[in-house]
């Protein structure tokens, strides 16, 4: 069965739309000053200002795909970065076919 916090993740229209803007975020984020956007993560700020949220409701949206474990998070000073969790997508992926 699908565990309550990833059904709950992938409820959502907006968490959706940064799982598919992270899958290649050289195209869909500007370069930061901080941080590579592949190798590090996209910083919150960025995503936020994409989606077109404050930062603390997209930090709400990144914790709970994170909960989820289909982003990862990283620190770099001050700031978060997210980056897509391929092995907890492919995992997730698993699971639904085997479920099916």
């Amino acid at each position: 069965m699908l565990d309550a916090a990833v059904l709950s993740a992938l409820a959502s229209p907006k968490r959706l739309q940064v799982l598919e803007w992270l899958r290649d975020p050289r195209a869909n984020f500007p370069p930061q000053r901080d941080g590579d956007l592949v190798d590090d993560g996209v910083c919150v700020l960025f995503i936020a200002n994409k989606l077109g949220v404050a930062q603390p409701t997209a930090t709400a949206h990144l914790q709970a795909l994170a909960r989820a474990r289909l982003v990862t998070a990283k620190r770099i000073g001050q700031w978060t970065f997210y980056q897509r969790n391929e092995a907890g997508l492919a995992a997730l992926k698993q699971q639904i076919v085997a479920e099916l």
